[in-house]
């Protein structure tokens, strides 16, 4: 683990409480609104950030952040951008942990390794590359690891005993949980199938897990919380930015909108444990 990521769980560990893991999409609906509310997501209740780099094809992200990741490519973002975003965030705030989440074409296209030595120099701790899988670690995994940064993996209610041993190796920062079997933000995960599945997971690594993929309000948070050790909460963020937009441009109320939703949900992860 970087030592943002490890200073950030251990302290929520003393306070007894789950990471508040909050997801937006780098650029969208422009660069200014997207660091604007990248700057506030610590004070509104923020623990890790998760900076989506859009890609052209997802495979796992339902119509809300696609809609996004399109509106960002056309407003011009690409990683190169990303990490601009991420110097400009560090300027302030040296403490929360940023981790990337993406596909691996742009960054096969940029170049691994200047992606990696860059994405350090930025102040990133982390990356999902959500299609590289375990038997493709030296194409990623493995370099990632040597520039000290994490790379974290995917586990699902498909992953099975045969396959989660695999899945846990090499990885480092923390094990995200896919609640639900397809994309990000189609339906409601069950609490207590959830909690099983954490305490399976926990029984073999001590990573912390962070579950995410279908919450998206206060309630739906705290009931996760109560089992993992973070909840990540995308579509509805990206959602409320969308919504708020006028013909696809930021309005004045963008970036309140933004820190509103998601000052709402850090209200319930907090409470997960009270």
């Amino acid at each position: 683990m970087t030592q943002r990521m490890t200073d950030c769980f251990a302290k929520l560990a003393q306070e007894n409480r789950p990471a508040f893991v909050t997801y937006f999409m780098g650029g969208d609906p422009d660069f200014d609104t997207s660091v604007e509310i990248m700057k506030g997501l610590p004070a509104a209740g923020a623990d890790v950030i998760e900076l989506g780099m859009p890609f052209s094809d997802p495979m796992a992200d339902g119509p809300s952040i696609q809609a996004a990741g399109l509106r960002a490519l056309k407003g011009g973002h690409n990683l190169t951008k990303c990490f601009q975003m991420v110097r400009t965030f560090r300027e302030t705030d040296n403490e929360t942990p940023i981790v990337v989440m993406g596909y691996y074409n742009p960054i096969y296209q940029y170049g691994p390794e200047k992606f990696l030595s860059e994405a350090r120099e930025a102040g990133i701790d982390g990356m999902i590359v959500v299609d590289l899988p375990p038997e493709m670690d030296e194409e990623l995994c493995i370099p990632a690891l040597k520039h000290d940064l994490n790379f974290i993996r995917l586990a699902t209610p498909t992953t099975d005993e045969k396959r989660l041993p695999k899945v846990l190796s090499n990885t480092s920062g923390f094990v995200y949980y896919v609640s639900i079997n397809g994309i990000t933000g189609a339906a409601a995960p069950e609490p207590d199938e959830v909690a099983a599945s954490v305490a399976h997971i926990k029984a073999r690594t001590d990573l912390p897990i962070c579950v995410g993929f279908g919450v998206r309000t206060a309630e739906q948070a705290a009931s996760i919380g109560r089992a993992a050790d973070g909840v990540v909460v995308g579509t509805a963020i990206v959602s409320t930015i969308a919504d708020s937009l006028n013909d696809g441009a930021a309005s004045d109320q963008t970036v309140d909108q933004a820190l509103i939703i998601v000052s709402s949900i850090a209200e319930g992860v907090r409470s997960a444990r009270r």
